[in-house]
């Protein structure tokens, strides 16, 4: 037996379906924008690196949590939407950066305001389940 209650499955099960609507907006949204949910979240980890406005092929396969050839595949296709593009990177003349361009941006910024609206709307539910978790 692991002492986990009806309420604590309850509200993981509660938070659990937060989180996968919150995906199919996102899946949804990423689609309506003309991209696929990956190229989405690619250039959402480009531009939301830490630190910096852009990432290289590694950190970018790392951040997606897919094989490096997979994230060199997905930069050529946004490369070839005129989304992204690549550059030696400022900090080691070896590494390539990837980069939006305007156009990549422009997407970007529309998902981004629909992304956090829909964030305002479900913080009320998400607020009420760590409440619980916390209690």
């Amino acid at each position: 037996m692991t002492g986990v209650d009806k309420e604590t499955y309850e509200m993981l099960a509660e938070f659990r379906s937060a989180l996968r609507q919150f995906v199919r907006f996102s899946e949804q949204r990423a689609r309506a924008e003309g991209l696929t949910p990956q190229q989405h979240q690619a250039l959402l980890a480009i531009q939301g690196f830490p630190g910096r406005d852009w990432a290289s092929v590694g950190e970018l396969a790392q951040r997606l949590q897919i094989q490096h050839h997979s994230a060199v595949g997905l930069i050529d296709r946004l490369q070839a939407r005129g989304l992204v593009r690549r550059e030696p990177s400022p900090e080691n003349r070896r590494t390539v950066a990837v980069r939006l361009t305007g156009d990549g941006l422009k997407h970007l910024e529309r998902l981004s305001d629909a992304h956090r609206h829909q964030i305002r709307n479900i913080a009320p539910m998400l607020r009420a389940i760590l409440q619980r978790l916390e209690d």
